[in-house]
């Protein structure tokens, strides 16, 4: 299909929106990817026109159409037989339930019982089925003429059909009262008129309310398909939150990282001059707490002296260093006058002292 057979872009995206929601299966394609991939939406615009709601092509749509149609047809038919038959049941249920408590009359003995012989040599004739040639005997060697015999007499046939509508018609009225009021409770205490009346409408309120249901269902549908399309996009959109916030936290925060580290710095600095204060506020705190003003004048003046010491200790100890220096110029003859003295100290200290010695041995 050429491109030109197609409407323009902004109904193709609105439409290609409803093929993704309602004919094809939950997708999370959205107008960006129809917009990136356009061979893609002109494929999915095609197959729509070929395709109903349910995602079927026309042709099996309609196949399928006419096949559920005749089935409805059959189970209705089915549906009647089945009913009719089970009602029947229920009236020989019934009329064994009420023997038990009351009596009856013959008449209803009698209807009762022809018609459960008719039902059960029907049954068993169609259990048997027809025979042919060949097959293999039939069950307990019975044949379906065998079981004509035990039918009912004709007479009274005829007088169980002629009363079997009626009740049936019974049957099913209490059926439908019963319904009407589990659907209606309120309906219980109505008259059997009132209650006819409105059995009369309850096929149509069910079928509305079934209806209703149905719609309800279909608004579900469409609610979780739209849903699950809102997460869809909630989820790439916080993705994209994600990414933005991870690129905002790389740029930003190192540009500011060293700032803050800075202004950080200046804060322990600051922390610490202050806490350093403190302890020299504690220390002045204890010491004036320790000394009086005497005492620590006294200690101001031994201080004072022993500076004044220290500063003439330090004079003589530069002028000794300076006379030091003075000999260290003279070199290695310095050193041999100096041995030459000592040895001549030494030596008149002791002739002085040999002196003395015989000066006291003299007297």
């Amino acid at each position: 299909m050429a491109s030109g057979d197609f409407c323009s872009p902004g109904e193709g995206m609105e439409i290609l929106q409803q093929v993704c929601s309602k004919q094809l299966p939950p997708c999370n394609l959205s107008e960006e990817d129809l917009l990136q991939n356009p061979h893609f939406s002109k494929l999915l615009l095609s197959l729509s026109q070929h395709m109903d709601e349910s995602g079927l092509s026309l042709t099996l749509a309609k196949e399928q159409a006419q096949a559920w149609k005749e089935v409805r047809l059959h189970k209705t038919t089915w549906l009647r037989s089945e009913i009719l038959q089970r009602v029947i049941q229920e009236l020989l249920v019934d009329y064994y339930v009420k023997t038990q408590d009351t009596s009856v009359t013959s008449e209803d003995k009698k209807f009762h019982e022809t018609l459960e012989q008719r039902l059960l040599v029907t049954e068993l004739a169609r259990l048997l089925g027809p025979t042919q040639d060949g097959e293999a005997p039939p069950l307990l060697g019975l044949e379906k003429a065998d079981l004509l015999q035990l039918m009912p007499p004709s007479e009274d046939f005829v007088w169980m059909r002629a009363r079997l509508p009626q009740e049936v018609e019974e049957q099913l009225k209490k059926k439908c009262f019963t319904l009407l009021c589990y659907h209606n409770p309120s309906s219980d205490s109505d008259s059997e008129t009132l209650k006819a009346a409105k059995v009369w409408n309850l096929a149509e309120v069910l079928v509305d309310e079934k209806q209703q249901c149905q719609d309800a269902k279909s608004r579900q549908k469409e609610q979780t398909v739209l849903l699950e399309k809102k997460s869809a996009t909630y989820s790439q959109v916080l993705l994209r939150c994600l990414a933005l916030l991870q690129r905002l936290l790389q740029e930003h925060r190192l540009k500011t990282q060293s700032e803050l580290d800075r202004i950080n710095a200046q804060y322990l600095e600051i922390k610490c001059s202050a806490m350093i204060l403190k302890l020299r506020m504690e220390e002045l705190k204890i010491l004036s707490d320790t000394y009086t003003a005497e005492k620590v004048e006294v200690h101001r003046l031994i201080r004072d002296r022993l500076e004044g010491a220290i500063r003439l200790q330090e004079q003589d100890m530069e002028k000794s260093r300076q006379v030091l220096n003075t000999y260290e110029v003279l070199g290695e003859e310095f050193e041999m006058l100096v041995k030459e003295y000592t040895q001549l100290k030494q030596a008149t200290e002791n002739k002085r002292w040999a002196l003395q010695e015989f000066s006291k041995a003299c007297r």
